[in-house]
């Protein structure tokens, strides 16, 4: 699959504002170790399902989540891969030393 150098930085702006949200970060939490259906995640967490799944979208679109329904429950799991995206995105940034400055402006 073949990315474009225009669609990089959507890609990662997206992933940052998913990752944004105390909520969202906690639903990521509690999908680390295992699938989980909404009514759980909604339990645990002490949220609505509608705001849940506000955020879940959220969480979804920016490739962090996968879903599945079964009968009337959809339960969410770990996407690792964009995971992956972000996490060599910011291994970029890990190997900078040294800022070179700016050359001097023109008058």
């Amino acid at each position: 699959m073949s990315t474009s150098t225009a669609t990089v930085p959507k890609i990662i702006a997206a992933g940052f504002h998913a990752l944004s949200d105390p909520l969202r970060i906690s639903t990521l939490e509690l999908l680390r170790n295992r699938e989980q259906c909404v009514c759980d995640l909604c339990e645990v967490l002490g949220v609505t399902q509608s705001k849940l799944s506000f955020h879940l979208k959220i969480l979804k679109e920016a490739g962090f989540v996968n879903s599945r329904q079964d009968g009337r429950w959809i339960y969410y799991s770990l996407n690792s891969s964009q995971f992956e995206v972000l996490q060599n995105y910011l291994k970029d940034f890990s190997s900078i030393s040294k800022i070179t400055p700016a050359p001097p402006c023109c008058d």
